[in-house]
């Protein structure tokens, strides 16, 4: 993590930095919250694997639907506020999920807040650049630290509440208080006035421009393909903690539901602890090594505790894969920038994006194979993804990091 702010920073900047960073916390307590609660929403509407998994793809799929109109909200809107009015929209759709009815009621909310959370990540990710930029060194990776930070004190909340019996509504409720309140805190200090605009970029459409980009089309295609993958590798696995690892733990394995929250708490922290130390590793060892070597902890980790299943080596197997996938999404986003041909931030836009896919397909494509042969048999996807991940890695660079174009 980046050390804290030189006396050199002006004072504005400094408090400006500590918001973005109350704002990434709370996007990531916000949504954990409710995952530890998920095994009781499921027998409560009596669910299947399937139908379960469905309806939390409504999620992803409503933040894809969302992600491409961020952009022109936060045009229009500010970073700033849209962050703020992104995380308390979130907490109220993620109450209203928690409340649902009926399957189709829950599929309903989990959209919405989907599609908030999506808004919300964009806008903080925006203005947290806008802070970088003006400290003139790199600091987002703290702020994504501080996301993981957040995801465990969600995690741990909403273990402690289910462990309580506490009402659902009540729960999340004061929740979503709770954390509104810290970002509504956190906009007085924000950056003021509108987004920045950024200068127009080489001009990609000349003659010779177009025959450079022509002759390395395909290339360009099959690396985009494969930084996307890794990206989305990533998010599986991530996926497997938030959807799956509590109904695992308390479904197939009978712990109870307080400790099957300690899968997601063990991915989320494990992953904190990698991003806490991955630009040292990957500045030491390069993108490429840092992510095999991930790629390779995620199938060993979570393979292993699927091929010896038991409550304590579960757990261990998140931990494993969380810390494996903790710099996988960043190094995919900093290669996609890096592409030749494309514009600064074209490449990144179309990972971050298509990503999201990921989160999307996850959900139903577990809880199909666990209907059929056991969830236990659907978890397999995150070791999977982990060899994915190896195969790929040769796309990423093997030297030291540079600052992204455009820092």
């Amino acid at each position: 993590m980046t050390p804290a702010s030189p006396p050199s920073v002006p004072r504005a900047h400094r408090a400006a930095r500590v918001a973005v960073a109350m704002l990434f916390l709370t996007n990531g307590a916000i949504l954990a919250n409710l995952l530890p609660r998920y095994p009781q929403i499921k027998a409560d509407l009596g669910l299947t694997n399937a139908q379960y998994g469905l309806a939390v793809a409504s999620f992803p799929f409503g933040a894809l639907m969302a992600g491409l109109a961020a952009g022109a909200i936060i045009r229009r809107f500010r970073s700033s506020r849209v962050a703020v009015a992104g995380t308390v929209l979130t907490g109220l759709g993620l109450l209203l999920a928690a409340l649902a009815p009926s399957w189709a009621a829950l599929a309903a909310m989990l959209f919405l807040a989907g599609g908030m959370d999506a808004i919300t990540d964009v806008a903080q990710n925006a203005h947290g650049l806008r802070v970088q930029r003006l400290y003139g060194r790199s600091i987002l990776n703290s702020f994504h630290a501080l996301w993981s930070v957040g995801a465990v004190v969600g995690g741990l909340m909403g273990g402690l509440a289910a462990g309580l019996d506490v009402p659902r509504g009540l729960h999340l409720g004061l929740s979503a208080l709770l954390f509104s309140c810290v970002s509504l805190t956190a906009l007085r200090f924000l950056l003021p006035g509108p987004e920045p605009t950024d200068a127009s970029g080489p001009d990609v459409h000349s003659e010779g421009a177009s025959a450079k980009r022509g002759a390395g089309r395909l290339r360009l295609v099959l690396s985009m393909a494969a930084l996307v993958l890794i990206a989305s590798s990533g998010v599986l696995v991530e996926d497997a903690g938030m959807t799956w690892a509590a109904v695992y733990l308390s479904g197939t394995l009978g712990a109870s539901v307080a400790v099957a929250s300690f899968g997601y708490v063990a991915l989320v922290g494990a992953q904190f602890i990698g991003r806490l130390f991955g630009d040292r590793l990957v500045d030491r060892f390069g993108q490429r090594a840092v992510a095999r070597t991930g790629g390779l902890l995620a199938a060993l980790g979570m393979g292993g505790a699927l091929l010896f299943p038991s409550v304590p080596a579960t757990i261990v197997g998140f931990a494993f894969a969380g810390f494996g996938v903790a710099t996988l999404v960043p190094a995919a986003m900093h290669g996609a920038d890096e592409l030749p041909g494309l514009r600064p931030g074209t490449g990144l836009t179309v990972v971050s994006w298509l990503m999201r896919m990921g989160f999307l397909l996850s959900p139903p494509v577990v809880g199909l194979i666990a209907d059929a042969a056991g969830l236990r048999l659907g978890l397999l996807v995150v070791p999977l993804a982990g060899g994915l991940v190896m195969a790929l890695a040769g796309v990423l660079s093997a030297k030291r990091v540079t600052a992204p174009r455009g820092d």
